[in-house]
């Protein structure tokens, strides 16, 4: 007998604090910690998409700078003498021999 009246008493206090009014009563509420649990989840995402964003970019800008090494040294290779001195003698150019000349402008 004395485990039934347990059962009900446990069941009167569950129903009294989780009665209609209650309930309705703090229906703001409920909606108010619904809001913040979305906007929660969406800042999550939003900082994954943002992260993933991040390191795209990060990875294209290590392939332009490997990119521009390339150019870079291939310039500074072909702009030596002797690659322009290969490139210039199917031209028919060549070093010349004689000192430069100085040109003046007569007024």
């Amino acid at each position: 007998m004395q485990e039934t009246s347990i059962n009900t008493n446990s069941k009167n206090s569950l129903k009294k604090s989780l009665n209609y009014q209650w309930i309705t009563g703090n229906m703001n509420f409920f909606l108010f910690l619904s809001l913040l649990a979305v906007l929660y989840i969406a800042n999550g995402h939003s900082a994954d998409k943002t992260i993933r964003n991040i390191n795209k970019t990060q990875n294209e800008l290590k392939d332009l700078q490997y990119q521009f090494k390339t150019l870079k040294s291939e310039v500074m290779f072909k702009s030596e003498e002797s690659e322009v001195l290969k490139v210039a003698a199917p031209l028919g150019l060549k070093i010349s021999n004689e000192v430069p000349r100085r040109l003046q402008d007569i007024k």
